[in-house]
């Protein structure tokens, strides 16, 4: 038994344009816009959609968005989910990427909100 939630929504942005695309959505959301010094792919856009982190990431790629799914096994979430029909496409460190039915990515990632949000909000799988 594993438990997961969504816990991220990522705009991903060409890195040329994503310093553009982040003081877009943080005007358009009406959200504080912060990079972030120890991981600067990423700026975050701070409580942009409530109970989600929201953020623009810098990549090498088309654009897209992307959700990211916290597990507290991420083996069994990502069984799960190719279960249901995604593939795997890479890993980056303990993040599985993964592409679903219809094309999307989803990425599955150690728990990374506080201990009590993951308790309330997460899903228990068998």
């Amino acid at each position: 038994m594993h438990r997961s939630r969504v816990y991220a929504i990522l705009i991903d942005t060409p890195e040329a344009e994503a310093a553009d695309a982040a003081a877009f959505w943080s005007a358009a959301l009406g959200a504080r816009a912060e990079r972030l010094p120890s991981e600067p792919q990423f700026t975050t856009l701070h409580d942009a959609i409530p109970g989600l982190v929201t953020a623009v990431q810098a990549v090498d790629d088309a654009p897209r968005v992307h959700l990211d799914i916290e597990t507290d096994d991420v083996e069994a979430e990502t069984a799960r989910l190719i279960g249901l029909g995604a593939t795997q496409v890479s890993q980056w460190q303990e993040c599985r990427v993964l592409r679903v039915p219809g094309g999307h990515l989803v990425c599955v990632l150690p728990v990374e909100s506080d201990k009590e949000v993951f308790e309330a909000q997460a899903k228990t799988w068998p």
